[in-house]
């Protein structure tokens, strides 16, 4: 039995779904502080702690054909930098920038025409038709859809999904058959969910996994009758006090509900929920909106607290989990003493309280209230050990300890963990990845999420990996695909998020959330020799889409008629969808980036890993199974340009073929790359350096026409010294120059922030248009942001005009000219469509509030694609934008 080869690995996305690191607003969004609801300032402080906070965890992977060593947290923290960069350099950005953008773009006069979801259907990471060398087919996590931050279950059968940047959704059936309720609100991104006594449904928006991707909130919604209702901002609890902050934890006790926030512990009465909420404690006051430091660069993580034990015998007694997960001076637990917060440093026993071993925690309590457990992230581990930031699993007979350490990583490593054969160790992302629960009818039995599931029935004494990382390298995997997952049983996606217990039809089931979405089993569910589950189910039944696209491709399908459609995901590689596909399948693993797909034969594709790691395939990658590297047998190549191999691209870097040439790609890292061997290319030798951008310099956005070529660059693409500019030039490396933009972004240029797209007129290639991320300096605290976020030149580059207009001060992302003069662009709040002959903006449709990091059009031109993070592709005609 052959090893698996070349694997993609998940830990790389785990924390970034490099996409959209900041907030999604749909209809209705309430003015909060400083008038309105989310606050992106918190992204910029977040970005500079971010690759500090994850550079030590350093698990080395040595790629499979011999290349450099993989260091996948540094990735993770250079994803997360890359994709706030986008929206705040050069500065950083006030509270109320995204909602007073959702105002302005609901206002916008309407294109009619509806948008249709085409990804809505089961996508199957395992699909043995794709059972390529560079995909995770046979790993076995089944049917996957986009993150899933929370979970919420009852007993009869109702569960609840709460997604990172897709909305809650409710299955009546014990998992499946979903359907969103949270649409209506003005967050999509959900922090927490928890099911009251009273059974009604409580919701935190706000992801709170400090990742890249995760959106800020609107505050705490409660539904009455979550069986049969849906959120709506009516039914908000309190104020404006929780509006752009994220919510980790609610707990209930003595007749109020505790939320654990990005700015401290507050708490809020259960009955009367009108009011405001009352700030329990926060460790850095100062830093709070409104504080005197509240303009730090240290605002974002002065106040995250991460969880609340309340004892239920006497609600009056609460310990407070208290830190950020890269360490601070405040970095605790704590408990009223004397009527105020003091910090506890004695008697808990084996749990730390030390600050420099308190990172993120989370408690679980049983439902008898004899036993309580705790999860505790290190950040002085996570700093110096690059094989976990796992401090332990905890146990107490009381939340006050003494604690018992009943397991640490190395403990769950030993017990049927898959990560060691990755390279890894339990707890490697612990920051991020964090669950735990307690069955309602056994103290001792405990579930723990970390990168895998793990399961202890004895109150930790000994332990179970029931949901392994993956099956690659197990003694039972097989990549037979007439076996699909092998010998071994279904595992879930990696890296969990949420979990909750709950009945359906009378038996017990425990269910989880992650990267790949939302799983279950029996609680009391089967194992095999080694410990692992035989009894999980993936509950992406494809009536719930929350896929996190980056990109989006579109060709014929030659093989079947109709269209072809594949794309680029955040930890869920690159989907296919065949024009005759009931179950969409996943041909290349990891994170997907960009995407190149041929028109004219939608099978020829290239996909891009990170980093200008480039993929071809020119038959969709299909396989028999017989992995190989064998050239002349295999069915994808590695063909990425050199920028890959020196670490000088963006991680989501840029991919174009010329308009006029399909044979033509574009490629930009430090250099931009030209190669000429269209789908046939099979070494990225067969790239050519054209143009080198400077040191220091990388693109953020390349486009051809005919042989013209732009490329954006920016250099440094933090907030610290930020540049930025256009190169322009001639794919045979002719003629090359840089254009001469304003270094501060004057009124009517192009403002100095990050340049994210060009869309080329398909009849005059001097004819360009340009996509401006991030906000103008109505919101953004730094030299050069201007004002603007669509500009054009007619003159190929040389000068530019605003034509903004009437659009939203909102971060674009992408642009396309339409064939009849059209120019439809992308934010991160939905689509805007300006009409051939007119000067303003409209709104297309009406899309969930998620951004849509990519639009692409059919090669006919009648069909506009939108890749959004969070829900999927959609289309619609051309026809009804205008």
């Amino acid at each position: 039995m052959s090893a698996p080869i070349r694997k993609r690995r998940w830990l790389t996305i785990c924390a970034i779904s490099a996409s959209a690191a900041l907030v999604a607003i749909p209809a209705g969004a309430a003015p909060g502080r400083g008038g309105s609801p989310f606050g992106a300032r918190n992204l910029a402080r977040l970005a500079a702690e971010r690759e500090q906070s994850v550079r030590h965890i350093t698990a080395k992977v040595k790629a499979d054909d011999g290349g450099d060593d993989g260091n996948e947290a540094d990735e993770i923290a250079e994803g997360a930098d890359q994709y706030a960069e986008a929206r705040t350099s050069p500065g950083i950005v006030a509270p109320g920038a995204y909602g007073a953008a959702w105002q302005s773009l609901r206002n916008l006069p309407g294109t009619g025409g509806s948008w249709h979801n085409i990804t809505n259907l089961p996508y199957n990471s395992d699909d043995s038709r794709y059972r390529d060398v560079d995909s995770n087919s046979s790993g076995g996590s089944g049917n996957v859809t986009g993150r899933m931050a929370a979970m919420a279950a009852d007993d009869h059968g109702y569960v609840y999904a709460g997604s990172a940047g897709g909305g809650v959704w409710r299955s009546r059936t014990g998992g499946g058959h979903w359907q969103p309720i949270s649409d209506q609100l003005p967050s999509q991104s959900t922090g927490a969910l928890a099911l009251d006594g009273a059974g009604r449904l409580w919701l935190g928006t706000g992801e709170a996994n400090t990742n890249a991707d995760a959106y800020l909130g609107s505050g705490v919604y409660v539904l009455s009758d979550p069986h049969h209702g849906t959120f709506s901002t009516r039914s908000r609890v309190g104020g404006d006090e929780l509006q752009s902050t994220t919510i980790r934890q609610l707990r209930f006790g003595g007749g109020k509900v505790w939320a654990a926030t990005s700015e401290g512990v507050w708490s809020h009465s259960t009955k009367n929920l009108r009011g405001p909420w009352k700030l329990e404690y926060a460790p850095n006051p100062d830093y709070l909106p409104g504080g005197s430091k509240a303009h730090d660069d240290a605002a974002a993580y002065k106040n995250i607290t991460n969880d609340i034990a309340i004892d239920p015998k006497d609600p009056s007694k609460v310990i407070l989990a208290v830190g950020w997960r890269s360490g601070d001076d405040y970095n605790g637990f704590y408990t009223k003493a004397g009527g105020t917060w003091q910090r506890i440093t004695s008697g808990f026993g084996d749990l730390p309280t030390d600050a420099g071993n308190v990172g993120t925690v989370t408690f679980a309590r049983s439902a008898d209230g004899s036993r309580y457990y705790a999860i505790d992230e290190s950040p002085a581990q996570m700093a110096s050990n690059p094989d976990s930031g796992l401090e332990g699993i905890y146990s107490a007979a009381s939340p006050f300890g003494p604690w018992t350490k009943i397991a640490d990583y190395k403990q769950l490593a030993a017990d049927g963990s898959a990560l060691t054969t990755a390279g890894y160790m339990p707890g490697v992302q612990a920051w991020y990845n964090q669950f735990l629960t307690v069955d309602p009818a056994n103290p001792k039995h405990v579930y723990a999420g970390l990168e895998e599931v793990y399961e202890t029935k004895d109150g930790g004494a000994t332990w179970s990996t029931v949901g392994p990382y993956w099956n690659f390298t197990f003694p039972c995997w097989s990549i037979d695909p007439a076996k699909q997952t092998g010998d071994c049983s279904q595992t879930t996606h990696s890296d969990q998020h949420g979990v909750a217990i709950g009945s359906y039809h009378g038996k017990s089931y425990v269910y989880v959330g992650n990267d790949g979405g939302a799983y279950k089993r029996p609680v009391n569910g089967s194992q095999d020799a080694s410990g692992h589950a035989t009894d999980w189910t993936s509950l992406n039944d494809g009536t719930i889409d929350t896929l996190q696209y980056y990109s989006v491709g579109v060709g014929k399908d030659l093989d079947h008629g109709g269209v072809l459609v594949t794309g680029g995901l955040q930890d869920n590689g690159q989907s296919i969808l065949r024009s005759n596909d009931k179950v969409m399948g996943s041909n290349f693993g990891g994170d997907g980036g960009d995407t190149l797909t041929d028109p004219a034969n939608g099978c020829n594709m290239a996909e891009e890993y990170v980093y200008l790691a480039v993929q071809i395939t020119q038959n969709c990658a299909v396989n028999d199974g017989s992995w190989t590297t064998d050239a002349s047998k295999a069915t994808s190549y590695n063909v990425a340009p050199a920028d890959n191999a020196t670490s000088e691209a963006r991680f989501i870097a840029p991919l174009a073929t010329d308009m006029k040439n399909s044979s033509t790609w574009i490629a930009g890292g430090r250099h931009v790359w030209v190669q000429t061997h269209g789908y046939a290319i099979r070494s990225g030798s067969e790239w050519k350096s054209v143009h080198d951008l400077g040191a220091g310099r990388t693109a953020t956005a390349v486009a051809a026409s005919g042989g013209k070529v732009y490329a954006a660059w920016c250099g440094p693409c933090n907030e610290q010294g930020f540049a930025r500019g256009i190169s322009v030039g001639n794919a045979d490396g002719t003629g090359w120059h840089d254009i001469t933009l304003p270094a501060t972004g004057a009124d009517g240029t192009v403002p100095n922030r990050y340049l994210s797209g060009f869309a080329i007129d398909p009849k005059n290639a001097d004819h360009v248009f340009l996509a401006v991320n991030g906000f103008s300096r109505h919101w953004t605290e730094g030299p050069g942001a201007g004002f603007g976020h669509v500009f054009e030149s007619t003159d190929g580059g040389t000068t530019w005009k605003d034509i903004s207009a009437n659009l939203p001060d909102v971060p674009t992302d992408s642009a396309v000219v339409t064939a009849n003069g059209g120019l439809a662009v992308a934010t991160d709040l939905g689509v805007v469509y300006r009409a051939p002959g007119h000067t303003k903006w409209q709104r297309v449709g009406r899309l969930p509030a998620v951004a849509v990091l990519q639009l692409k059009l059919s090669a006919d031109g009648s069909t506009l694609y939108a890749a959004t993070h969070g829900r999927g592709i959609y289309t619609i005609r051309v026809r009804d934008c205008g």
